[in-house]
């Protein structure tokens, strides 16, 4: 009965990961370009000059429509998984194929979700850890397709660490969680700087001294280690996948946030010790 419960439990959650999901597909779309928005207009206040106005676009309006042809999705064509099956991966209005990333990511959605409530149970700290798992999600995808990482969505996960330690979900202590923030900003700043005092180039954003920083605070300061080393590991796999299929962006650049994410996702699957573990640590 105690597995029954928690199965459905879980269950029940993952379907909402489901729905979460095909929200962060919107969010991984829109966020970049109300971004880009906003700079415009901020360069054009510099300027003194005005742009004209232009139809609202933000996480809510428009609703969704096809970038081909400009369909306006309609809800039975907005079902989580369903639609995109019952759809055969095309628009109903032009035919035009779907992305298969949309329903990847509901799907991955929803797996993090059935995770977080069979290990933590129906309790906030299930709640909290679904939080962390969307947010990361929808950094890794966005800063693959953009090399952006949104302090919208970074800054608000290191204080969400630093608040959930404060309130022991985490149970990771503050101090713990401080240092972590201290520990993942300083060491990939000292990294960036170093590495562009010797080759003059910029090897990383600050987008991802935040994200590590923001990892620390979950994890605590004694995970940076291992979170470090899976990114690594991570980066290091898809860069030869890529490199072997001829899928790297000209200059041969990879944005390491998408592989932070992955790690920190890895570390709440399996812990830091396992991942120490893994390279023989």
């Amino acid at each position: 009965m105690v597995y029954l419960s928690q199965g459905l439990d879980a269950s029940l959650l993952g379907l909402l990961g489901l729905l979460i999901g095909s929200f962060l597909n919107v969010v991984i779309y829109r966020l970049p370009v109300i971004m880009e928005s906003q700079w415009k207009v901020e360069c054009a206040d510099l300027a003194g000059q005005a742009l004209p106005d232009g139809e609202p676009f933000n996480l809510v309006v428009p609703r969704s429509r096809c970038r081909h042809c400009g369909h306006q999705i309609k809800w039975l064509e907005n079902i989580p998984l369903i639609s995109y099956v019952m759809l055969r991966g095309k628009c109903s209005e032009c035919l035009t194929p779907i992305s298969l990333r949309y329903p990847a990511i509901e799907l991955v959605t929803g797996a993090l979700f059935f995770f977080c409530a069979w290990r933590f149970g129906a309790t906030p700290l299930a709640l909290v850890w679904c939080g962390f798992s969307a947010a990361l999600l929808t950094l890794a995808m966005i800063d693959w397709d953009t090399t952006l990482l949104p302090d919208s969505i970074t800054l608000p996960l290191l204080w969400a660490g630093l608040i959930a330690a404060a309130l022991g979900l985490t149970r990771i202590p503050l101090a713990d969680a401080f240092w972590g923030a201290v520990g993942g900003y300083m060491s990939l700043w000292l990294v960036y700087w170093g590495f562009k005092l010797v080759t003059g180039k910029e090897g990383m954003g600050f987008g991802d001294f935040k994200l590590f920083a923001a990892l620390g605070t979950w994890f605590g300061w004694q995970a940076l280690i291992p979170i470090i080393l899976m990114s690594s590991v991570i980066g290091a796999v898809v860069g030869v996948a890529m490199k072997f299929s001829s899928g790297l962006r000209e200059g041969g650049y990879i944005p390491f946030g998408p592989f932070l994410a992955g790690a920190g996702l890895t570390v709440l699957l399996v812990g830091p010790q396992a991942i120490l573990s893994m390279v023989g640590l």
